[in-house]
């Protein structure tokens, strides 16, 4: 659904291409959705290449080799290639992946590996309206980033492919890369940790935590599970679904229950799906600490994702273990992980009982039509919409009510936000601060990155962006600056069709255009949403400036470089 909240001069132009960009259809698979997205995206990279000066144009249209790929990976017909093996190349030199990693991001040639094969994709890139992305792969392999854009497995793709390629990939590497996907370390509680995309921008490895790709993130209306953000306090357990159970017991159970996945889907509760942001608490720490120092992992801006989760209810389970709905003792529900530290304490969290008695609350069992990936909970994880993504627990073994919070740590003892007069190096006492539960209004421009250099022939620079508010407070505005705030303008709103603006707990994604300053060689963009309670982001992180760096929703800036032709 697009909301047209302002109007702006070329606003009905950035409406065509909204629509080309993201095709959201509730009633779809996530595979249907992403496909849509895919195509349409290399329509809308076209429409903007004839929009370029007669020179880029020009040389879009001298280049054989890209309007053959061009065509390629637009062609709905091609032949999918899944399993295409490069074919054999003795004729070719050998080099090792570490002299791959040379030619990354940044080198004067820059290489991909696709299987065994090695590819020179620089002149390709340079002119590829996707180059962008393609360039996230240099130096490595571009497989983790053609599962996300699919329309390239064709065979027209891979003989373009072939007609880039150098060398072979030195055959004692792939064997050792893949004995080490394979190795175990008893000593090591991280050894079996699954695979990640190599796109994840990563803040920490061990607990693993990174976060969203902007680019990538923002050509998907629901966020594809391998860029989906990872927040995790523990190594990965390795759960066997057929063992799993989920306990439910506690204050106000009558009939507790034992359920194994199986009775979870076995159809005797409805199946539901909600789509739904989460959101670390830490989301944008980095630009509060920029401001003043703070303390924790310093995430960006896309510590943030937004997902159709499928499950039950689980008001339906409680009501099945006999709890009473008006039961005023119950005040939160607990909720245990099967993740856990050196000394077999599990990760726990709770959210309030009217929270767990809600319908758009459920224990899920796949995400974007998947099961979950095991960094996001396999194979059942609490979904509670609106609120903080720590108190959504994944690899779900307990259910509690209680008449008081939880007494897990990250509960009583983290995500919680204390007073500014409280600074690095103070006592925190936990006990005088209360927990975070529902999310304030947040937006952020993730496309251009910071310090993109633009030509000012180009005239006007194109902006993407997410926004959301917990609590299911649907997001009404979002408005961009160039002259620090002294004037605005509107940006197109994209938004699930499925949900209103009282109960919005999927993500809006907006888009803007705004014209190149007259005069000046770099300029700031910033961005601001409002809530339909009108709430909206303060100016800057000093109103909010916190030790633990949690919840900055000040408005949210980028630097843009011109470039004089």
């Amino acid at each position: 659904m697009l909301s047209r909240p302002c109007s702006f001069p070329g606003s009905g132009r950035l409406l065509s291409l909204n629509r080309k960009t993201i095709a959201y259809q509730s009633s779809q698979s996530v595979a249907t959705e992403q496909s849509k997205s895919e195509s349409n995206q290399h329509k809308w990279f076209a429409k903007s290449i004839g929009a370029l000066a007669a020179g880029s144009a020009l040389l879009w249209a001298s280049s054989d080799l890209l309007k053959t790929a061009y065509a390629a990976t637009a062609n709905a017909n091609s032949k999918s290639v899944e399993k295409f093996i490069p074919p054999t190349r003795p004729d070719l030199p050998t080099f090792k992946l570490d002299d791959v990693k040379k030619h990354g991001k940044g080198a004067d040639r820059m290489w991909v590996v696709y299987k065994q094969g090695v590819y020179d994709i620089t002149e390709f890139l340079q002119n590829h309206p996707g180059g962008d992305k393609i360039l996230m792969a240099a130096g490595g392999s571009v497989e983790p980033f053609w599962a996300l854009y699919a329309q390239h497995k064709t065979e027209e793709v891979m003989e373009i492919l072939e007609e880039l390629r150098i060398g072979n990939v030195d055959p004692d590497d792939l064997a050792k890369a893949a004995l080490k996907k394979t190795d175990n370390n008893e000593n090591n509680p991280y050894a079996n940790d699954p695979e990640r995309h190599p796109a994840l921008l990563v803040n920490q490895e061990t607990p693993f935590n990174a976060e969203s790709p902007p680019s990538l993130m923002m050509d998907h209306y629901l966020t594809p599970n391998d860029i989906f953000f990872v927040r995790n306090h523990m190594p990965v357990p390795d759960v066997d679904a057929s063992k799993h159970r989920v306990k439910i017991e506690g204050l106000g159970v009558t009939k507790p229950l034992v359920l194994t996945v199986d009775d979870i889907k076995s159809g005797e509760f409805e199946e539901v799906s909600v789509t739904t942001v989460i959101q670390c608490g830490g989301n944008r720490r980095a630009d509060m600490n920029r401001f003043k120092k703070v303390q924790g992992l310093m995430w960006e801006g896309t510590a943030i994702g937004n997902a159709k989760w499928t499950g039950i209810r689980l008001r339906d389970v409680l009501l099945k273990a006999g709890v009473d709905p008006s039961d005023t003792r119950i005040k939160h529900v607990h909720f245990e992980g099967a993740d856990h530290d050196a000394s077999g304490a599990c990760y726990g969290g709770s959210v309030p009982f009217e929270k767990a008695m809600s319908p758009e609350t459920v224990i899920a069992y796949q995400m974007n039509g998947q099961p979950i990936p095991r960094d996001h909970g396999y194979p059942l994880r609490l979904i509670a919409p609106g609120i903080l993504g720590a108190r959504q627990v994944k690899w779900l073994v307990t259910v509690r009510p209680s008449d008081v919070e939880s007494p897990a740590h990250w509960q009583q003892k983290d995500y919680k936000v204390f007073p500014s007069s409280v600074q690095i190096g103070d006592p925190l006492d936990f006990s005088t601060v209360h927990s975070i539960n529902e999310y304030p209004v947040q937006s952020a421009i993730c496309v251009p990155a910071p310090n993109t250099k633009v030509e000012r022939s180009d005239g006007e620079v194109d902006l993407a962006g997410y926004a959301w508010s917990g609590g299911g407070r649907g997001i009404v505005r979002v408005e961009v600056s160039t002259d620090g705030g002294q004037t605005w303008q509107c940006a197109e709103l994209e938004q699930d069709p499925d949900q209103d603006v009282h109960h919005m707990w999927g993500w809006t994604l907006w888009r803007a255009t705004v014209p190149i300053p007259e005069g000046k060689e770099s300029f700031q963009v910033v961005c601001k949403a409002t809530d339909r309670a009108y709430n909206t982001q303060p100016e800057t992180p000093g109103a909010l400036w916190n030790v633990r760096g949690l919840l900055n929703t000040a408005w949210h800036r980028i630097n843009i470089q011109v470039i004089e032709d």
